[in-house]
């Protein structure tokens, strides 16, 4: 059944007084909730409608009775279905004008999802009034019949009979629209097209679902009821406008439950979690785990689906717990003059999240340090106050301070929250006495004195101190430290400095008039300190030094035109005693002034010229008097080496190369000689060494002739590398030993045959450790004479003993042969096989007889 509006424009909300059983949707339409089967009694409920706007209501009552079944009806006959008969039209092909019908508004067909059929299953039935006269064919199109889906729709071409094959669901497509087509048999359209709007009605076939499984959220300690938390959000398949899309939330448990089990509720339409009792506390409970739940049914718990997700509120730390000091009062202490060091560690203990700006400690100087010698830093992993030496303390000034520390955090404390006691402490800080420098006053010491004070003079006195007031400790020593002229001494106890050297303000060690000299002034304390002071001599110039002719040396042509010089005077001295300076010759030799005349152009120049026509080209010494202004003057005589020669119509030199090579100075001719003395040093030596290289070559050389030399595979090409491994034989092998091994420890019996027998020894010559190649031939002979006057010598067929090497010897002997017992009766035939080397062994002992 359904309800209609005679306004179409009015909003009504439509409700039953059977919830659990019955629904009325805004459509109007009544569905039941759930299955069950009607008593013989009809069963009554009540609807109602409201208007929205006006809240103007209206009641019906609704009564249900059960259709009877008839055994003998088919299923067809048992329910009756709607037909749709196509709207009249006037049709061309007819004379009589006959007035149209309107056409018809056919209202939806609502049809359930998820049926169960059995399918197909029919639906409405279509039919023209044209259909007694022609044979009409009907069909269907549209998405849902001709269009995909496909096939969801069909019908009876002949019947017009329309018909669902299968279940539908609105979670899919909500909703079909479909056209009706009446055509005759040859294809003609008999009717117009009419327009069928099939909605699938919505079933509670799903869930709602989180959009999160755990949402997670965060709400500050000690927020006020009411406070908002989070938001949790769940969807739900079905019609949001019906009820099985009409979500409600709600909590289901709460852990922790303390100190309330009910902290928070939630909004069950918008599912905003807020908070709904005070005594949040980090401290206490620093996270809450929420089950929530959303069922659809607008949160009905009989016909509802339901579906849970976990809320994780984290409580977030506020600066509610001020920092508290662990001791009222610290210690510590520091040397005297110490900076950037450490003195004391205040702690604090803070019940806030650690490393949080309402942890983070922030410690200040509230008094004690009005010098401000101290500053308080923060350690970021221990939260501890480092009490830091920012400026020297004398501990002859201050011996100890006593500070006053607050102790902050880097947030303020919440409303209401108070600094207690506890965040204030004192510091105590005792300053050590060390030994300290001694320091010269003033430093540096500044004097005023004339350059030429003599050796021994007593300049100034130059003292130090001693900061350390209260150390038990002797007098300062002096020393000197730098003195780059070696121009002072100090006292070591009075530190009276006085000279040792005549003062010279011309000296190299001295800038600008200043001779800078450092002194040490030492105590003996533990340990021993030391202080160093600078001591600034201020030379006041005197007339010391008398002026010289710049440059040395000049050239000027013999005629009288051009030949002016030009020169100038030197003076290390400075004003008053330098220039203007007077230039003049000397009387004698009487030559200077004819020859040579000086005028002055400036204070510090003048022009050298020839008095006379001509002067021969050559060298001459010209004496020039200067004299400065000093008081007394200061004047000397300088030579200008003075170089004429003949000059072109420039004025330049011709003949410079003739006058240099003539005048040629000393310092030249040394160089010269120098010169010749080192090559011929590196000739003398290039010939030593040849003639070294000489002998060594014929040292090497064998005075025998090559052609007469036994060792005929040696030959030699005066070469390091290559040659046979033989050529380089040692000659002293050929010498007869300077001792044999004794008979005498020789056991009885083991003697070989060969061996020289016990006889007084003969007199063979003795070789020297390193003969002459030469004399081996020599050597040979006067053995070989001395073997055979020996009458213990040994068989000829013997070996001849040069050189014994020692008994023991792993291979046999080669002599006598033939003085074997057994010889005769071993078989040598074998030494054929051995080559022709062996050919004359095999000759001797294998020829049998022969």
């Amino acid at each position: 059944m359904g309800f209609r509006s005679c306004d179409g424009n009015k909003k009504i909300q439509f409700g039953s007084s059977e919830p659990e059983d019955f629904r009325v949707g805004e459509d109007g339409v009544v569905y039941a909730e759930r299955s069950f089967q009607l008593s013989a009694e009809p069963t009554e409920f009540v609807v109602s409608a409201q208007d929205k706007e006006t809240q103007q209501e209206w009641q019906m009552r609704v009564k249900l009775t059960p259709e009877p079944a008839f055994s003998g009806a088919s299923e067809k006959d048992q329910r009756k279905i709607e037909e749709i008969i196509f709207p009249w039209q006037q049709y061309k092909h007819s004379s009589p004008l006959k007035r149209q019908k309107r056409d018809w508004v056919i209202p939806p067909i609502n049809l359930p999802e998820n049926s169960k059929g059995p399918f197909p299953q029919e639906l409405v039935r279509i039919r023209s009034d044209r259909d007694k006269s022609l044979s009409l064919r009907y069909s269907v199109t549209g998405p849902g019949a001709d269009q995909p889906p496909t096939g969801i729709f069909i019908i009876n071409p002949i019947s017009g009979q329309l018909s669902v094959t299968k279940p539908l669901d609105r979670e899919q497509i909500a909703s079909f629209h479909l056209r009706a087509h009446a055509v005759d048999v040859n294809g003609n359209q008999v009717e117009n097209p009419i327009d069928i709007v099939i909605n699938v009605i919505d079933m509670n076939d799903n869930r709602p679902e989180f959009l999160h499984q755990v949402w997670n959220g965060t709400v500050p300690e000690g927020s006020k009821p009411g406070t908002y938390v989070m938001t949790v959000t769940a969807i739900d398949a079905d019609d949001p406008n019906a009820q099985n899309g009409m979500l409600r939330y709600r909590i289901l448990s709460q852990a922790p439950s303390s100190p309330s089990p009910n902290m928070f509720t939630i909004n069950n339409e918008t599912g905003d979690i807020i908070t709904v009792a005070a005594g949040l506390d980090r401290e206490k409970v620093q996270q809450y785990t929420l089950i929530i739940q959303a069922t659809d049914m607008e949160g009905n718990p009989t016909y509802g689906l339901s579906n849970t997700a976990t809320a994780v509120i984290a409580v977030t730390d506020v600066n509610d717990n001020p920092p508290e000091f662990t001791a009222m009062t610290f210690y510590g202490e520091v040397p005297e003059n110490r900076m950037d060091v450490i003195v004391a560690n205040l702690t604090v203990t803070d019940k806030d999240q650690p490393h949080t700006p309402a942890w983070n400690a922030v410690y200040r100087l509230t008094g004690g340090d009005p010098a401000g010698h101290f500053t308080i830093l923060t350690d970021p992993n221990s939260n501890d106050g480092l009490v830091t030496v920012v400026k020297s303390i004398d501990f002859e000034t201050n011996r100890m301070f006593v500070l006053t520390v607050a102790a902050e955090n880097q947030v303020p404390l919440a409303k209401g929250i108070q600094h207690p006691p506890q965040s204030t402490a004192t510091v105590s800080i005792t300053v050590i006495d060390v030994n300290e420098s001694p320091y010269f006053v003033p430093n540096p010491k500044l004097v005023r004195q004339e350059e030429g004070l003599m050796a021994g003079s007593m300049l100034t006195t130059f003292t130090a101190q001693d900061p350390d007031r209260y150390m038990q400790q002797t007098s300062l020593r002096y020393s000197k430290l730098s003195d780059p002229a070696n121009w002072l001494k100090i006292d070591p106890v009075n530190g009276q400095i006085t000279t040792t050297a005549v003062l010279d303000r011309e000296s190299i060690y001295v800038q600008n008039n200043m001779y800078n000299a450092t002194f040490l002034a030492s105590d003996n304390g533990i340990p021993p300190m030391s202080g160093t002071g600078t001591l600034q001599i201020y030379l006041l110039d005197i007339n010391d030094n008398a002026p010289q002719v710049h440059p040395k040396e000049a050239t000027t042509c013999e005629t009288l035109q051009p030949n002016a010089i030009n020169i100038t005077a030197v003076d290390p001295d400075i004003d008053p005693n330098a220039g203007p300076f007077a230039f003049e010759l000397p009387d004698t030799p009487a030559s200077i002034k004819r020859n040579w005349t000086i005028v002055r152009i400036s204070g510090d120049h003048a022009q050298l010229s020839l008095r006379i026509r001509f002067l021969e080209a050559g060298i001459y010494d010209v004496p020039i008097v200067i004299t400065d202004s000093g008081n007394p003057h200061a004047s000397s005589t300088s030579l200008l080496k003075v170089k004429v020669c003949q000059c072109d119509l420039n004025g330049d030199c011709t003949d410079v190369d003739r006058i240099v090579g003539a005048g040629l100075g000393t310092g030249a001719i040394i160089a010269i000689l120098l010169c010749i003395i080192i090559l011929l040093i590196l000739v003398l030596m290039f010939v030593v060494w040849m003639k070294r290289r000489d002998k060594e070559r014929q040292a090497k050389q064998l005075l025998i002739d090559p052609e007469d030399d036994v060792r005929d595979n040696i030959l030699k090409y005066d070469e390091e590398g290559g040659g046979e491994e033989d050529q380089d034989y040692d000659l002293s092998q050929l010498q007869q030993p300077d001792t044999v091994e004794p008979d005498a420890i020789k056991p009885v019996g083991i003697r070989r045959l060969d061996e020289r027998p016990i006889h007084a020894e003969p007199q063979y010559p003795v070789r020297s450790a390193a003969p002459h190649p030469g004399d081996i031939g020599d050597f040979i002979n006067e053995g070989l004479k001395a073997a055979d006057n020996d009458p213990t010598a040994p068989p000829y067929d013997s070996l001849l003993v040069f050189d014994y090497e020692g008994s023991g010897s792993t291979a046999g002997s080669l002599s006598s042969l033939n003085s074997s017992s057994s010889g005769g009766e071993q078989d040598y035939d074998y030494l054929n096989d051995w080559g022709p080397r062996f050919k004359k062994l095999a000759d001797m002992y294998g020829g049998g007889d022969d």
